[in-house]
């Protein structure tokens, strides 16, 4: 691939047909629209509308020898402080980290990766998701007056694609445990000086063995480092069910972060998922009251990918010299982000518990 060609796959870049200026994808409308015209172009035609979201073989991605197609280079930019992989416009030398506000210079590397598969759209536009930023900042009780003003008359968000992997695995898993069942005995005990009958619950153990099979579709696992997990954990649930077979044109008009969790760092985690529902599985098999596990043994076969990214509105604002960042589902409006702390408000809330203690204490003592 040539030096030219890794710019224009960075970039993005798709010309308006009617005046040539660029068009971006409107989440609104789910189609490419001319910023400068208002034209508008489908994305339901084209070599892309046909194709079908394919998973990959893990194996032999782990081995190298994925073909040419599946791979790709593009010109990414590393933040020093949350180490985000973004992708900036090879003209740009310097700008914030969208993810921490971090002033970031750019660098001339590359990342040599594995192409997206699929792509989740954003459904909401800059807008709607601003506002369900600051109607979330206006719902903390003790958020500063200060940021959220900010946050209302800052910056405009980000929309950033967020990469994430998922797996599928065929699993079939032989196991050794015991089944717990309850039963109670009586016994007199003593209280307050008097015999009294209590029941006493007790559990009978026996021996337990079987197999459990389970076959894991879209175990989601994110490969970004740059935001805290609770964040996206808690922009959940995505509705992969809408995922659309990747094409540059979804990015337009948006940035797209690099991997920075590698696919076999990613299946480590996706077998602690599996692990834990296996376990699960292991325990209503063997049914009962109480159920104990001592030993999983569990085969694995058949294990595919897909690198997918997933829509986020970002905002990340210095305050006060500290920095507040705030994600927004780009699909649900769900949001996530640092809880604000206002010492005044907390310091005003306790003068107000304590007078109105006083107040309720000292109507006690004159009506005793």
């Amino acid at each position: 691939m040539s030096t030219e060609e890794q710019i224009q796959q960075a970039e993005h870049h798709f010309p308006c047909d009617t005046c040539g200026a660029d068009l971006r994808f409107d989440p609104a409308q789910g189609q490419m629209v001319c910023a400068h015209c208002g034209h508008i172009e489908s994305l339901d035609q084209g070599p892309w509308a046909a194709a079908k979201i394919r998973e990959l073989d893990f194996n032999t991605a782990l081995k190298g020898d994925l073909p040419a197609p599946e791979m790709e280079e593009t010109r990414v930019s590393s933040c020093p402080n949350c180490a985000a992989e973004v992708a900036f416009d090879p003209n740009v030398h310097a700008k914030e980290c969208p993810f921490c506000a971090t002033p970031v210079v750019t660098d001339t590397g590359t990342h040599r990766h594995i192409k997206p598969r699929a792509v989740l759209p954003f459904a909401l536009d800059e807008r709607t998701a601003h506002d369900a930023m600051n109607d979330w900042l206006g719902s903390l009780w003790f958020a500063p007056n200060g940021l959220q003003d900010y946050a209302r008359k800052g910056r405009k968000m980000d929309g950033i694609y967020v990469p994430y992997w998922t797996y599928d695995a065929d699993t079939t898993s032989r196991y050794t445990g015991e089944r717990g069942t309850v039963y109670y005995q009586t016994r007199q005990v003593m209280r307050d000086g008097k015999p009294t009958t209590v029941r006493v619950a007790k559990v009978r153990w026996r021996a337990a063995r079987g197999q459990v099979a389970r076959f894991f579709d879209d175990v989601l696992v994110l490969a970004s480092k740059s935001l805290p997990k609770r964040f996206t954990d808690g922009l959940a649930p995505w509705d992969l069910a809408a995922l659309e077979p990747y094409t540059p044109e979804y990015l337009a008009g948006f940035r797209a972060e690099g991997y920075a969790v590698t696919l076999e760092q990613g299946f480590i985690e996706a077998r602690a998922i599996m692990d834990a529902t296996i376990r699960r599985d292991i325990k209503f098999d063997i049914g009962g009251d109480r159920q104990r596990v001592h030993r999983v043994d569990t085969q694995i076969r058949d294990v595919t990918f897909k690198h997918i990214l997933l829509p986020v509105w970002l905002a990340a604002y210095k305050y006060r010299g500290e920095t507040y960042r705030f994600v927004v589902n780009g699909r649900t409006g769900k949001v996530q982000g640092e809880r604000p702390y206002s010492a005044i408000k907390i310091a005003l809330a306790a003068i107000v518990g304590l007078s109105v203690a006083a107040a309720v204490g000292y109507f006690y003592a004159m009506n005793q």
